[in-house]
């Protein structure tokens, strides 16, 4: 299909919005929904519901049956919807055909180096200091003790969970096994392969292996990888927005995670420096976003290293402590630090819940984003205004889940009656179909907490006064042809 350069997508799960693929189908293409023009969906693989919502395939190549098959993602590119599926480049599950095969047969696998063993990293033995120097997203060290069939133990690299076990994604036999999945995206009609948790994926001993220039390289490398396959990459990194410029600049989209801790330092300290300052060296080849299945990044905007922030950490903790107060302590609760870290990197909340379930509020924070240059992209949960979940959280014991809640029809439909849902279609809408969004971008300060963001294009013009400070916005634009 021709490129859809303004077009708006829907991130979600399809199981939680549509109930499955052919579900989700229906809601895309009939009825209040079919204002998008693309769809990441979060994985669909078999099982879609393992220890990390389906961040752990056991087999990436295959749609788990509860959900459909491939030929309903095929369905969904023929009906004219840009299909985004994830590559998760970092690791998969214990539970794998690859890994027990490994586990059973040692050297004589075909899989033999698929996977990341302390002993590859470290051949001589890690001392104290580079095994404390490794970032690692979640707390204690990144290595599990499995058993081979012959009673050899090995200890295995598991970045995020023990039953994630991590790729050797610099051995042939990995690089085989993420072409093959890839292909088999090409193949269903997904357009764009977005690499999960590739920050992590190169692990270089004497670093803390997190967004280093191996890592920059094998953006690089596995970026030629997908277009191989004919298809487009978005690399999902959490990082600073230096990393950030850098891992744009080698390949084809990268997310905005910085924008919305920074609109949400504007909202609570009507302060807009930040925010100008960010749009004008932001990457353009970006996805915006407000939040994902993954929380509210905070940590792109702050310090790293030994560069300094877009916010300081004062100014970060000052967001945390914003969201606990208003969603009376729930992400507080939901959202932990990271290993060797004072502060979460996410907040764990909906975006509607963190700004106090203040409708205006939200929509000046979503219109802000489609009014910024890139690729919008709306979380499922964004979209229906959707609160904070916080018996699903507290069920799984999983802090993210508290932003996952499982849309049922009857709670769809009910959310369409509601004004802040019908005015998100329509900020959608204006953003997909109107052309000043063909033309040149400004932003200019208009007054103590003001910014107008304008879009011109011959004389077609749309503009957003976001008044941060008050909370408030307008949005202006000429008619639309055919409207």
């Amino acid at each position: 299909m021709e490129e859809q350069r303004n077009g708006v997508h829907l991130l979600t799960y399809a199981d939680r919005f549509g109930g499955d693929l052919a579900g989700l189908r229906r809601l895309l293409t009939e009825g209040p929904f079919a204002v998008f023009s693309g769809v990441h969906i979060l994985p669909f693989f078999t099982p879609y519901d393992g220890d990390d919502a389906g961040f752990d395939p056991v087999d990436h190549t295959t749609v788990d049956p509860r959900l459909g098959d491939w030929s309903d993602v095929v369905a969904l590119s023929d009906a004219g919807i840009d299909v985004t599926a994830d590559v998760i480049v970092n690791h998969v599950s214990a539970d794998s055909a690859e890994f027990r095969d490994w586990l059973a047969r040692g050297a004589d696998s075909p899989y033999a180096g698929m996977f990341l063993t302390f002993d590859t990293v470290f051949p001589e033995g890690g001392t104290e200091a580079g095994i404390t120097a490794i970032y690692r997203p979640r707390a204690g060290l990144p290595f599990t003790p499995y058993e081979m069939a012959d009673g050899t133990r090995r200890l295995v690299w598991t970045t995020f969970m023990p039953s994630q076990v991590d790729l050797d994604v610099a051995h042939p036999v990995a690089r085989d096994y993420l072409s093959r999945v890839m292909r088999t995206f090409a193949e269903a009609g997904v357009r764009t392969a977005r690499l999960d948790a590739v920050g992590y994926a190169v692990k270089t001993a004497g670093t803390d292996s997190f967004m280093t220039d191996d890592t920059l390289a094998f953006v690089a490398e596995v970026t030629e990888l997908a277009h191989a396959e004919g298809l487009e990459v978005l690399v999902e990194v959490h990082a600073h927005h230096s990393q950030q410029r850098a891992v744009a600049a080698v390949t084809d989209l990268v997310y905005d995670f910085a924008l919305p801790p920074l609109l949400l330092h504007a909202l609570e300290t009507g302060q807009t420096d930040r925010l100008a300052e960010w749009l004008e060296v932001r990457p353009a080849n970006a996805i915006t976003v407000l939040d994902t299945h993954d929380g509210i990044g905070v940590i792109d905007a702050g310090p790293a290293r030994e560069w300094p922030g877009l916010m300081d950490h004062d100014e970060m903790a000052a967001v945390f402590e914003a969201a606990a107060r208003r969603t009376d302590g729930e992400s507080a609760r939901a959202s932990t630090p990271v290993a060797w870290a004072e502060l979460p990197h996410q907040v764990n909340s909906t975006f509607y819940s963190v700004l106090g379930e203040d409708d205006d509020a939200y929509l000046l924070a979503r219109a802000f984003q489609l009014f910024t240059p890139g690729r919008p992209q709306v979380y499922y949960v964004g979209l229906l205004a959707g609160s904070n979940d916080v018996a699903l959280s507290e069920e799984t014991g999983v802090g993210r889940e508290i932003n996952r809640h499982r849309f049922t029809d009857a709670e769809i439909d009910a959310a369409l009656e509601r004004p802040v849902v019908r005015d998100q279609l329509e900020l959608i809408r204006l953003r997909g179909s109107h052309p000043a969004f063909d033309g040149e971008f400004s932003c200019a300060r208009a007054g103590e907490g003001v910014l107008v963001l304008t879009w011109s294009h011959g004389e077609h013009r749309a503009e957003l006064r976001a008044d941060l400070a008050r909370r408030t916005h307008t949005v202006t634009a000429t008619e639309r042809p055919g409207a």
